[in-house]
């Protein structure tokens, strides 16, 4: 174990890192915590690799930093095992600069460097979220590409931690830009290609629309899901989405037809339509959908807007006959499936008997 002289020299250390931080922070303040904290987090790793510093001494280092800076807040004893699980989680691809000496007051932790390989994806967006967000993503990503990826959305995007939680979940890294589509036929303009890609995902997750029996489920009941949910629904689409209507009405030579769902992107600047399936993919769904796209181009959408691109949303697919089903189709569209909760939320649990009983109680 390490001796007491050791041990209030690391105290001392500690808390003139964290009032040399305090100082700058000011200005700088959430670039500032991340780096205090990330070289917390390595002062912490060493300690722990070196002296064998057990959660016993993280959390009572805790209790005298609190002590010796009373009113100070974000260093508890779960939070300083954060600031190691960050450090730790980039150490392969994040110098400090100067490296950190056995005193912490002796560093200079205004700079780190990013190794060429992650510099040029990380170097305009890591400090532009704050450490809570670090974690999340740090939680609940595996490869460096799917932690970049998070980082990059929410620091442009201005995710809110919400936000990111609802992308985490809904697997966006692994479903962005993997829906089958014919945008390469149908989009001439690469970058407005490239962005359609990454508009649209192979699956979304509806959790907050609850099904008890799946197999019954209404296109009308999850459509009144997504909308009494619109706010939901657009954060599982991602930015840059407008709802515009759902049953959006269609006058074409005197007859009556109805969109499902009618949304705007305004990055693509273009009418986004999904269509609700609730069984599986057929191919004779795009001829609808073509027709609908063509008639909102003739009558709804504005000269300077792209062309409609739309969107089946369905519950599965299988790959080959979508593929086959987009040729000779001249309107951009994909195909998704999506997920719904078939289990009641935990403050209406026990209120009401589950599907299983319903039945037996209809017996």
């Amino acid at each position: 174990m390490e001796s007491i002289e050791n041990y209030s020299s690391s105290i001392k250390a500690l808390k003139s890192a964290i009032l040399s931080s305090r100082y700058k922070a000011a200005t700088f303040v959430n670039k500032e915590l991340l780096l205090l904290y990330f070289t917390v987090g390595k002062f912490i790793s060493e300690k722990v690799e070196k002296e064998k510093w057990g959660a016993k001494v993280i959390d009572n280092l805790s209790n005298d930093l609190q002590l010796e800076l009373p009113g100070l807040r974000g260093f508890s004893g779960t939070n300083i095992k954060r600031m190691r699980f960050f450090f730790e989680s980039w150490r392969e691809q994040i110098l400090i600069s100067p490296s950190l000496t056995d005193q912490l007051q002796k560093t200079d932790i205004e700079h780190i460097e990013f190794r060429p390989s992650v510099t040029d994806q990380l170097e305009k967006t890591f400090f532009n979220i704050s450490f809570t967000h670090h974690i999340e993503i740090l939680q609940n990503s595996q490869s460096v590409e799917e932690k970049i990826y998070y980082i990059q959305k929410a620091a442009i995007e201005f995710w809110s931690v919400g936000t990111l939680k609802h992308q985490l979940k809904n697997k966006s890294f692994s479903n962005s830009g993997s829906l089958p589509n014919n945008f390469s036929k149908t989009i001439s303009n690469e970058e407005l290609r490239d962005q359609a890609l990454k508009s649209f995902k192979d699956e979304y997750l509806l959790d907050f629309i609850n099904l008890e029996d799946p197999d019954e489920e209404d296109e009308r009941v999850v459509e009144s899901g997504i909308v009494q949910n619109i706010k939901k629904f657009l954060m599982s689409l991602g930015t840059d989405f407008a709802f515009i209507s759902n049953q959006y009405r269609l006058i074409v030579e005197d007859e009556e037809y109805f969109i499902d769902l009618l949304f705007f992107n305004r990055r693509l600047q273009c009418l986004v339509v999904f269509e609700l399936k609730t069984g599986k993919f057929k191919p004779e769904y795009l001829g609808k959908m073509n027709f609908y796209l063509s008639a909102l181009d003739e009558y709804v959408k504005q000269p300077h807007e792209q062309p409609s691109i739309g969107i089946i949303l369905c519950k599965e697919k299988k790959n080959k006959i979508v593929e086959f089903s987009f040729r000779d189709f001249n309107k951009a569209m994909g195909v998704s499936t999506y997920k719904t909760s078939a289990t009641l939320p935990k403050a209406f649990k026990g209120l009401i008997p589950d599907a299983e009983t319903f039945k037996k109680l209809m017996d």
